[in-house]
């Protein structure tokens, strides 16, 4: 929201104040306030008829700091807030004659005590924020509406990223956003998943801790300044210190929550009826066999709306009509190794058998008069479950819970943002607070009650909507895209803002949900898709399975989809990395790069973890651009070694991309290529790749179940590599890539296309080049 008028006015109707000077102080062992009058107190005349500006500093974490200001305290606190994680952080207060200084671990804050306010953030290596002049302010409209406003510097060459799933510039400069989740597809500035959380490529972040909306002007009002504001009396945020990216991440997400590790199967494959189509058990069936007959691995099948009986959306019932015996078939389909995901939303229309009960029992968000809330969008008569109300959040339990016991192990959770706010909830919320906030309840109880019936480790879901939080409940999707090559980039653009705002999983929907894909970009938008995090085909009018396109769509998702189930065992290994790091599977270069600045502005490609760079084709001419970073780079599916720190232009059939291996790593590869699923430490090929003299380079291994239980390194003295892996590792080989010649201390090497392939009897092997 703007309230300026260029750089001296304000807008007419806005009347702004701000802290004028450093007056009081007061500390305690854990915090600091400043007490700032928005009148300088030149005579103790000056101490009345005149407001104030509380600021207090405090530390949840280490090198973390919060940041509140206040005008008027007595206000009621209504929910919902944030699940924070908070620690007992020491602190230290010190000053002198010219500043005030609050420190957390390396992060420090210095207010000034003389001359013009200003509040500085940095930490032992340089400034990274701060606020000063008219920057913290508080704000009334003539219609007597309240807002609270802060605004931190932002530096010659720094650029912001994040703040949700955002589809428009990854770079967000020069942009208006607002922390509002709303239906508007992947092509306009409205978000499914909005997140008040900002990453600077300075290696520190800022959390705006408030559910309801957010707007921030990054370099959009004051093109030197990020400016956030709210309505209301008060504004928190925090500060976080890197001091690099990834830190950063790390810490946002020890603040408010690690990413859960999804099951292993749902890395696979996922195939869907789609939306609108006509579809019944022989369908179904018919596009499961199809896949297995043109040996296309298949994880999981996905029934979507249509399961269920029109108009009556949810009533949790199969549609009889065309699935008469469901719990048959869903055990026909699970004999064949399948995983079955059901779609859902929150929504329960009027002719739906349970609209009547949930009114009756005050499951359904209420108008301030009593009546249930209910309008004619998406469903006839629609009402939305509140699940403030625990006895309706069970109710919903209950019905999803016949549903697995039936066989279903997972739910698209779709919608959840178009929640209004003229309601009452059964515990009293804020429903301006509650708007953004209603998409992580939602999916909390979903996704606890899989964990509940399937076990620690085995939930996940398919999630549109999402808030701060919501990475605790993986898997979020992109959400409505069309057909087209602008939208496929845009959709990559999402998930490398989405990735960058503390989400580690994240999916789209291969070759879009709107218009009729092209059989050039069915195949294009399946290779970004199988090399994305989680990969699922899904339309609204049309069918997705391969053959109905070309049978050069059948071998690509084929290659694709079998290369992905190989690479489990190295994506495997990122997944459970991220849960603990924060720190996404698909990564924006700047976040692995961040050195080189010209990773800074790259979205058209990404690192698939930490060894594999992925650069998806937008065209219909095979032709791609890309950029590499310092140091040699070998294609995985071509071995081509091509030099980094340059540009670089390739014509591609649909078989390969640019899917480029870093030099000095080791990719784990497994020999299953029917699922996903399976064990990780066994038939093992670790492809060592441009491994430089004197290098040590080592990777860790995890069962599929998510636990670590292994490793391998490889050691380079000159000519010279000694290969080591844990004894819990069992018929493995090792591939060196793009070596013609070796001999070995034990085994049986072969000369490939590829290199030369090891064949290991030991768990060391001296490998003389």
């Amino acid at each position: 929201m703007k309230f300026s008028n260029g750089n001296w006015l304000n807008k007419e109707g806005y009347k702004l104040e701000h802290p004028m000077e450093l007056y009081d102080v007061e500390k305690k062992e854990r915090s600091l306030t400043v007490y700032a009058p928005f009148t300088p107190i030149i005579h103790r005349g000056k101490t009345l008829d005149g407001g104030m500006m509380t600021v207090e500093l405090s530390s949840p974490l280490e090198d973390v700091i919060c940041v509140k200001l206040s005008h008027h305290s007595g206000g009621i606190e209504r929910g919902p807030h944030f699940e924070l994680h908070k620690e007992d952080v020491p602190v230290e207060i010190e000053e002198n004659e010219e500043k005030l200084f609050f420190s957390s671990g390396n992060l420090h804050a210095a207010f000034h005590k003389k001359g013009d306010w200003k509040l500085e953030f940095y930490n032992e290596e340089k400034q990274l924020a701060s606020s000063r002049d008219m920057g913290m302010s508080y704000i009334v409209t003539d219609q007597k509406e309240v807002f609270m406003r802060e605004q931190l510097s932002l530096d010659v060459g720094e650029l912001i990223y994040g703040l949700g799933e955002r589809f428009t510039s990854f770079v967000k400069n020069g942009q208006t956003v607002d922390i509002w989740n709303e239906d508007g597809g992947t092509g306009s500035e409205q978000a499914y998943k909005n997140i008040p959380f900002y990453l600077s490529n300075k290696g520190y972040g800022v959390f705006v801790n408030h559910p309801e909306r957010v707007s921030f002007e990054v370099g959009s009002e004051k093109v030197s300044k990020v400016q956030f504001s709210v309505e209301g009396e008060s504004l928190e945020y925090y500060i976080i210190n890197g001091p690099e990216p990834k830190q950063v991440l790390e810490k946002y997400t020890v603040l408010t929550g690690k990413p859960s590790l999804p099951p292993a199967w749902t890395f696979g494959l996922w195939l869907s009826t789609s939306f609108t189509t006509n579809y019944d058990e022989e369908t179904v069936t018919k596009f499961i066999n199809g896949m297995e007959e043109r040996d296309i691995p298949l994880d999981v099948f996905h029934f979507d709306c249509f399961w269920m009986k029109e108009f009556e959306w949810c009533n949790f019932l199969w549609d009889d009509r065309v699935f008469p015996e469901p719990e048959k078939m869903l055990m026909r389909l699970k004999e064949k190794g399948l995983k079955i995901c059901l779609w859902i939303n929150p929504y329960i229309a009027q002719k739906s058998p349970l609209f009547k009960e949930a009114s009756e029992k005050g499951y359904l968000l209420k108008k301030t008069d009593g009546s249930v809330w209910q309008w004619d969008k998406w469903q006839a008569g629609l009402g939305i479950v509140d699940f403030t109300n625990p006895e309706a959040s069970s109710w919903f339990e209950h019905k999803l819970a016949g549903l697995i016991d039936m066989g279903v192990d997972s739910f698209k959770t779709d919608f959840g943002e178009r929640i209004p706010t003229d309601v009452c909830y059964y515990d009293g919320s804020d429903p301006k607070k509650m708007h953004n906030y209603y998409a992580y309840l939602y999916n909390k109880v979903v996704f606890d009650l899989l964990e509940k019936k399937a076990g620690k480790g085995q939930a996940a879901l398919f999630a549109r909507s999402a808030s701060v939080g919501s990475q605790k409940l993986p898997v979020h999707w992109g959400g409505d895209c069309w057909g087209t090559y602008p939208s496929m980039a845009e959709s990559l653009r999402g998930g490398l803002s989405f990735g960058l705002s503390g989400f580690s999983f994240w999916s789209h929907d291969i070759a879009g949900f709107e218009q009729g894909a092209t059989p050039d970009l069915y195949k294009r938008w399946t290779q970004f898709g199988l090399l994305s995090s989680h990969s699922r085909y899904h339309g609204n009018t049309e069918y997705k399975v391969p053959w109905l396109y070309d049978e050069e769509a059948v071998d690509v998702t084929r290659v694709f989809t079998k290369l992905k189930n190989t690479l489990m065992p190295y994506l495997y290994r990122i997944a459970c990395e991220s849960t603990l790091t924060g720190v996404p599977m698909m990564r924006a270069m700047v976040l692995e790069f961040i050195e080189d600045e010209t990773c800074h502005y790259l979205d058209r490609q990404y690192m698939l973890g930490d060894s594999l760079l992925a650069a998806p084709i937008f065209n219909d001419q095979g032709i791609v651009k890309y950029y590499l970073p310092k140091g040699k780079w070998t294609n995985f599916l071509t071995n081509q070694v091509v030099e980094g720190e340059k540009w670089h232009t390739e014509e591609h059939g649909y078989l390969t991309l640019p899917l480029m291996a870093k030099e000095n790593s080791i990719i784990a590869v497994g020999s299953v290529e029917s699922t996903a699923d399976y064990d990780y430490l066994s038939d093992v090929t670790f492809h060592v790749f441009e491994l430089a003299a004197g290098s040590l380079i080592s990777t860790d291994l995890y069962s599929n179940t998510g636990i670590k239980t292994g490793w391998a390194e490889a050691k380079r003295e000159g000519n010279t590599i000694v290969f080591k892996v844990s004894e819990t590792v069992k018929n493995y080989s090792v591939l060196l890539r793009n070596i013609t010649e070796a001999s070995v201390s034990s085994g049986i090497t072969e000369v490939t296309n590829d290199g030369i392939v090891l064949k290991a009897e030991e768990n060391i092997v001296e490998i003389t080049l």
